[in-house]
């Protein structure tokens, strides 16, 4: 023996070692570490110089996990199986244990010890006999096991309340943390760091059933309703922890839904390998884990709902007080694609109004410059199409997938909402964007919300614009009326430095009427409105002067452009009336140089006209006194 002390003695020296080692139980030294001492405590007290240990715990079924060994060669097997077989030991000094070793390494040993404490936990020691022993290394080892297996019972069960403080410790902390915090991403890292921190060796997913992108990099999968993954999706709809055992992989899996008071946000996956039962407490830790973090979820989800909530009536809010402020139609729109491209990250925003007789699609100005294209016009007529056919609003996560057209789509997104006013559709907006699924659903009813208070709005606008264009334009010819002509020249001689003025007469206008009728000449005097809109600038007035008489006003040009301008469209008009007419022009003109006074312009036009309708007609005339401005 190593020792000269005889065995009661022995086994009081043995137990104050064993005593010694139960003080040193606390939070900064580990099982393993203790253990390792308790076992080299263990082969000295019995002359062991070569030995190995292999720990069942409740979380195995019928394996043991290699956990010391002492003089041992480097090629013993990690786990050994344990069950009923005739395979045995040459000698056992624990007659009730049968261990399948044929033909493993733990042949180099003849002889094995269990020591079996409560909770099903048990260790295995395989050691060689050294020569001579005899029953005295028998009676040795048998008289220390009891001890021993009271100090190892005593000491799982220490480090078992250590784990369970340290546990609920870090529940304590993460629901702290939890009510400190009321963002998701924040609440999902925190689940994974504390599971992590407190089981290392596991393996975890979050299995999340909404469609919110997460910003940070953790473990996460999406929880679809059509999954093979059965089980995870009976814990989410049942609200209750599940569990699935894999014999072949060797492996436990948990799911633990993240349930709140009002429903269940995802299911935490948790993969425990080399196990066959998963450990009671660490399920009952792990569940009051996921039960605090999906309160936790909940919580935030309802608060940033309440944000988000409150950031949508403020949008529509300021957007209604902004679009009563009596704006110009093209302002409106403006506005509006610009609130809908700030809150909807949009790339293209279009509103569109359809023709009452034909339907067809006219782009309101604000809009995007996209939908002017040809590429933006076929998403006009899809969207046209579609409403036509369903009556109702578009939501549209990709449309290369939703629809069976050959060519593909360079926006993937789609919202299109009805823009209806007295039971009556108006038009509609197409909101885009380039990645597919960009828009979440709440981001549409928004978006229904927002066109619903904006359409009342945008339909005052243009009726005021319509209201205020009668009012300025000549109901037959579609030109300015003339006293928008008048307001226009006196504020150009305000702000230009030049410009010229037509008058424009139909020759012999008199006999077209007797001839033809009076409709045919109404006719006549479209046609030569038409003709004078197709050869002036978008920045030119024309107008109906009264009657046959017609104008035009060139703002900023000099009396050589629009004595051209008159010419040119004396010979356009006898060549592209039906039936053919002819006009005669007289042209006035003005500068700073000199002042000038409108109804000056208009006279010294009137009596170009007068000279040319006396001298042959079907001509342009300049007054004489601007002649020497023709320069």
């Amino acid at each position: 023996m190593a020792n000269d002390f005889n065995d009661h003695e022995q086994t009081l020296h043995y137990k104050s070692l064993l005593y010694e080692l139960l003080e040193k139980v606390n939070e900064n030294n580990s099982f393993g570490s203790i253990l390792k001492e308790w076992f080299e405590l263990f082969c000295q007290m019995n002359g062991v110089l070569h030995a190995s240990i292999y720990m069942k715990d409740h979380s195995e079924e019928i394996r043991c996990r290699l956990t010391e060994s002492i003089g041992a060669p480097p090629s013993l097997p990690s786990f050994i199986s344990i069950g009923h077989s005739n395979h045995i030991l040459p000698e056992i000094l624990d007659v009730d244990m049968q261990l399948h070793i044929k033909e493993s390494p733990l042949s180099i040993y003849n002889a094995a010890v269990r020591f079996q404490m409560d909770n099903n936990f048990s260790l295995i020691m395989f050691f060689e006999k050294p020569k001579g022993t005899g029953s005295e290394l028998e009676k040795s080892i048998k008289g220390s096991k009891m001890e021993s297996e009271r100090f190892l019972n005593r000491l799982h069960k220490l480090f078992d309340n250590i784990r369970k403080e340290q546990q609920y410790k870090e529940l304590f902390r993460i629901t702290e943390k939890f009510h400190s915090s009321m963002n998701i991403d924040n609440v999902l890292a925190e689940i994974i760091t504390t599971l992590r921190r407190v089981y290392p060796s596991y393996t975890y997913y979050l299995m999340l059933s909404n469609d919110d992108e997460r910003n940070i990099d953790l473990p996460i999968k999406d929880l679809e309703f059509d999954s093979e993954n059965t089980v995870a999706m009976q814990a989410y709809v049942n609200g209750t922890i599940q569990i699935e055992d894999s014999f072949t992989e060797k492996n436990t899996i948990l799911y633990a839904p993240l349930r709140g008071k009002q429903g269940v946000y995802g299911v935490l996956q948790a993969l425990a390998p080399a196990s066959v039962i998963f450990p009671g407490d660490e399920v009952e830790f792990i569940s009051l884990l996921a039960n605090t973090a999906g309160s936790a979820l909940e919580n935030a989800k309802l608060y940033q709902q309440s944000r988000r909530l409150i950031s949508d009536l403020q949008l529509i809010n300021e957007t209604s007080h902004r679009l009563n402020s009596n704006l110009r139609l093209s302002d409106t729109i403006q506005y509006l694609k610009n609130q809908i491209e700030r809150y909807f990250h949009a790339t293209e925003v279009g509103f569109i109004m359809l023709n009452k007789e034909h339907g067809e699609g006219k782009v309101l100005p604000g809009s995007s410059l996209y939908f002017q294209k040809e590429s933006g016009k076929k998403y006009i007529q899809f969207v046209k199409e579609k409403i036509k056919k369903e009556r109702d609003s578009l939501f549209i996560g990709d449309l290369n997938n939703n629809c069976c057209e050959a060519f593909s789509y360079e926006y993937c997104s789609l919202m299109a909402i009805p823009m209806v006013h007295s039971n009556s559709m108006k038009g509609f907006c197409i909101v885009l964007q380039e990645k597919p699924y960009a828009f979440t659903f709440e981001m549409y009813k928004l978006l229904q919300s927002l066109i619903h208070h904006s359409t009342l709005a945008l339909s005052n606008s243009m009726l005021r614009e319509e209201l205020e264009k009668m009012v300025i334009t000549d109901y037959l010819t579609k030109l300015y009326a003339r006293n928008y002509l008048d307001d226009a020249i006196a504020n150009s001689m305000v702000e230009e430095k030049e410009g010229t003025f037509i008058l424009v007469d139909i020759d012999n206008f008199k006999r077209i009427n007797d001839t033809y009728g009076h409709q045919a000449g109404d006719n006549v005097i479209i046609q030569v409105a038409n003709l004078i809109q197709k050869n002036i600038r978008s920045t030119d007035i024309g107008a109906r002067w009264g009657g046959e008489e017609l104008a035009i006003y060139l703002p900023g040009a000099p009396l050589r452009v629009g004595f051209s301008v008159a010419d040119r469209l004396v010979k356009t008009v006898q060549e592209q009336t039906t039936p053919s007419v002819t006009v005669s022009c007289g042209v006035s003109y003005w500068n700073i140089r000199k002042t000038e006074e409108v109804e000056m312009l208009f006279r010294r036009a009137d009596r170009a006209l007068y000279f040319a309708k006396n001298n042959g007609k079907n001509k342009a005339v300049v007054h004489e006194q601007d002649l020497k401005m023709m320069v």
